[in-house]
Formats: structure tokens, C-alpha cells, sequence
């Protein structure tokens, strides 16, 4: 893997759980709003990494041309999914909202769920800033070689 091919990864990562990020907040912002559904980020890698993946990878490539296969190792952000779980209802009358009985549903946000899956993202972005980290410092030191 070359430098720049690393770089993308870090790269790709950050952008990727930075996203994370931003909807599991948004998640969190919207536990007490009325008939919010909690949204799923989705995550997609590049290459095909599953077990099959990668013996059908080795199949062609190994065994033809006798090199190790190399996946990109880049992630990307697909989108967002909503949560099916049904929300809590509330009486409120009063509220605009309200059915005809005076209930509304109230948002399927589980705080805690979102706290943790965002430590996890926090922890996804960390790794990727020191790819970057990493890649950076072994360019410098290619550079000093070089000289």
C-alpha cells in the first residue's frame, strides 16, 4: 500500500464517522421531539471483505499471478436508516400534533444506545486520525532519507 493510498484510507475514515457523529447528536438532540424516528448510520467498505470475498479475491488473484491480494481498506458513509421500533405514547391533548384520542408518539430515541454507539464512532474517528498520524511520519521519514 502506498503512502497516498493510506492517506485515503485515514481520510475516508474521518469523513465516515464523522457522519456518524453528526446523526447519532441528532439522535440525541431529538429524544423529546414528537414522532422523530432515531436515525441508523450505514456503513459500506469498499471492497467486498467478507470471508467468500476474500477467497474469491485469492482465487484470482493468488493463484494466478501468485500476489497476495490487497484490499483498499476504505469505509464509507451510505446513508442513514430509520429505526422501526415504535415510540412511546403520550397523552397530550394540548399538543398540535395529538390523534384524535390526544396522544402522540413520542421519538424511539434510547439515549444510552446513542451515547455508546457514539463513544464507538468517537473511538472510529481517533483510529483513523492516526492512520493519518502514522502515514504522515513515515512520509517525513521517507523525506529525511531521501535527502
Amino acid at each position: 500500500m502506498s503512502i497516498i493510498e493510506s492517506f485515503n484510507v485515514g481520510e475516508s475514515g474521518l469523513s465516515t464517522h464523522a457522519k456518524r457523529l453528526e446523526v447519532h447528536a441528532r439522535n440525541i438532540a431529538n429524544i423529546d421531539t414528537p414522532f422523530y424516528a432515531r436515525k441508523i448510520p450505514a456503513l459500506m467498505a469498499q471492497d467486498d471483505i467478507s470471508f467468500s470475498g476474500v477467497l474469491n479475491h485469492m482465487k484470482e488473484s493468488v493463484f494466478h499471478t501468485g500476489t497476495i491480494p490487497h484490499t483498499s481498506g476504505k469505509v464509507y458513509f451510505s446513508g442513514v436508516i430509520e429505526d422501526s421500533t415504535p415510540g412511546e405514547l403520550q397523552y397530550a391533548p394540548e399538543h398540535p400534533e395529538a390523534d384524535e384520542n390526544g396522544f402522540i408518539v413520542r421519538s424511539n430515541v434510547n439515549p444510552m444506545v446513542d451515547m455508546a454507539d457514539s463513544i464507538l464512532s468517537s473511538r472510529a474517528y481517533e483510529a483513523s486520525l492516526a492512520v493519518v498520524s502514522v502515514t504522515k511520519a513515515m512520509a517525513q521519514k521517507a523525506i529525511e532519507i531521501g535527502r
